[in-house]
């Protein structure tokens, strides 16, 4: 069969077998427009974006919308407090192009002045000592000058309306705002942008952000001076010190993002593309070049010898990420040695298939060893010209730090507290460096086909990633097929603890459980198996095609073609 075919046929004429005998239930259908697919977790975000495509402009442009319109309508895991990370297709040279716009900690932040304050060994998971620069308005001003088309003014102009005017929450969201009902009771700032009457938003809720709306318009008119000098940023710096923190409106001012060059590795004739450290992303490829060894299409879609090899290389793969990854520019991250095929294949002869091993050790890389060193929102987008953005954006976990700067109607991230405290590693706390990122967008090419795909979700990412390819590289499904399969997810780095879907067939999980696994099995729809998104572009058709994770509120969203005029029924020019 054709491999376009084969990726865009309907479900149920394609519903891959696993050994155990289960087949995938046939779940949403893959939309498909010759003029550009946005795919989002916000269906009033993609349809801003579909129409800044409609307008004639480019996928970046519809990208930057989507992602300011997320930020107003699922503040629990993104915003203008967090951070960006982005890969750039462009369908004319055929070319993949890196943004890092994750930002650094404060000059002052050092671990001499956390000592001070009474910290030693770990940096608390919230308030002012995990804040650092937030990258995501940096990130937008970056792609709009190189790729962009049109002016932040008009890119923002839907999510300026929607936190003016409100918006109805939307069901998934309103579970995930609940469950941090206590953190945004806990600040003045919090509870009174967030919180409505003292209670989080309920499902259908009309919800306005008019600080948010005013944060944005000055985007909107001074670009990225607007959030980084001039009130906002006072805002930020205010907040920050005034619970003890160490943030300088210089540390704001001086921040630049990165176009930085991806890293690839090839799975059963895909390349798979990933952002380079100070993110996770080469955990998925390492992870992948591991599985690259077994015939997990031979042995079948959930099958347990399938999901038994998984899951230990992510053991393996993730051993190496905690051990060896951090911010580049203060030390050699050793992405060649993690990344090369021999590597893998001694990593693959450590895997055990009759036992699950609960402690792995890393990739002992003599030359490195003294190197110095969740919640989030994904989006892609495909233009009529097949250009394609795969976008991540995140405060980290939930509502990030709890400190919402005065006035400003959104959260600052709590990135910071992946830091670790202990000396010489390659992801020890230091001045203006970059803490170890969760965050990955993904991208994945073979022939004429082009996908842009990404699952957020903390450290279930690169997990996550890794199946998702798998599922398309190994058992032919679909980009939604791959997308509704149930996952497992380990977010621990050692034990052998997995949270493993209902979906994955009882047999297989007793024959996993007398490998040794310690399965805590979840119900659909379960926030720890992350949510995503992917396009697909057919560079022989022209043909786009989108599709949403039914795990969360989203939606794949056609472009219908250019606007049309209601009198003439002729496109408008």
């Amino acid at each position: 069969m054709p491999l376009v075919a084969l990726l865009v046929v309907a479900a149920a004429a394609q519903s891959p077998v696993s050994s155990a005998g289960s087949k995938l239930v046939p779940g949403r259908s893959i939309v498909a427009s010759r003029y550009g697919v946005v795919a989002s977790s916000q269906p009033l975000a993609a349809q801003a974006a579909a129409q800044i495509l409609e307008r004639g402009g480019n996928a970046v442009d519809a990208a930057i919308a989507a992602n300011a319109t997320i930020g107003v309508m699922e503040p629990t895991g993104s915003g203008i407090g967090g951070d960006l990370f982005v890969l750039v297709y462009t369908a004319k040279d055929d070319k993949i192009h890196g943004l890092n716009s994750s930002g650094w900690s404060p000059k002052a932040m050092t671990v001499e002045f956390l000592r001070g304050k009474g910290i030693a060994d770990k940096i608390p998971q919230r308030g002012p000592f995990t804040v650092t620069v937030p990258g995501v308005v940096a990130g937008w001003d970056a792609l709009q000058k190189k790729f962009g088309t049109r002016p932040l003014s008009v890119l923002l102009a839907p999510a300026i309306f929607y936190a003016e005017q409100g918006f109805p929450v939307m069901e998934i969201t309103a579970g995930l705002w609940a469950r941090s009902e206590k953190l945004l009771s806990e600040h003045p700032n919090s509870r009174s942008t967030f919180l409505v009457d003292g209670s989080p938003p309920r499902a259908g809720q009309i919800f306005r952000n008019p600080d948010l709306a005013r944060s944005l318009r000055r985007i909107a008119e001074h670009g990225r001076d607007g959030y980084y000098q001039g009130p906002t940023a006072q805002a930020i710096v205010g907040i920050v010190r005034e619970q003890g923190g160490a943030m300088e409106l210089d540390d704001l001012s001086a921040f630049q993002p990165e176009w930085v060059q991806p890293i690839e590795t090839t799975y059963r004739g895909w390349t798979v593309t990933e952002i380079p450290p100070n993110s996770q992303g080469i955990a998925a490829l390492e992870m992948l070049n591991v599985l690259e060894r077994f015939p997990l299409g031979e042995w079948g879609f959930h099958s347990t010898r399938a999901l038994h090899a998984m899951i230990e290389a992510k053991k393996l793969a993730y051993a190496d990420l905690i051990r060896y990854v951090g911010d580049p520019r203060f030390g050699r991250m050793p992405v060649a040695d993690l990344l090369g095929k021999e590597g893998a294949a001694a990593r693959a002869e450590k895997i055990d298939p009759h036992k699950a091993s609960c402690k792995v050790e890393p990739t002992q890389l003599a030359a490195v060893t003294d190197a110095k060193g969740s919640d989030t929102i994904y989006l892609t987008v495909t233009d009529r010209d097949g250009n394609i953005v795969s976008l991540i954006q995140s405060n980290y976990a939930g509502f990030g730090s709890g400190l919402v700067p005065k006035g400003a109607g959104f959260m600052l991230h709590n990135r910071g507290a992946l830091f670790t405290l202990a000396p010489g590693q390659p992801n020890t706390l230091a001045p203006r460096k970059r803490p170890i990122h969760t965050i990955i967008p993904g991208f994945l090419r073979k022939g004429d086909v082009r996908i842009g795909f990404g699952i957020m979700g903390g450290w279930n990412q690169a997990q996550a990633h890794a199946q998702f390819v798998s599922d398309i590289a190994d058992h032919g499904m679909t980009i939604q097929q791959a997308l509704e399969a149930g996952r497992f997810t380990k977010g621990t780095f050692e034990g052998c603890d997995v949270e493993i879907e209902s979906s994955v067939p009882e047999s297989v999980r007793n024959e996993l459980s007398a490998l040794g696994h310690q399965l805590e099995v979840r119900p659909p729809r379960t926030p720890n198996f992350g949510y995503g998104q992917a396009v697909l572009f057919d560079r022989k058709s022209g043909v786009k095609f989108g599709a949403s994770d039914p795990r969360h509120d989203g939606e794949a969203i056609p472009v219908p073609g250019p606007a049309f005029d209601d009198r003439s029924a002729q496109p408008r020019k």
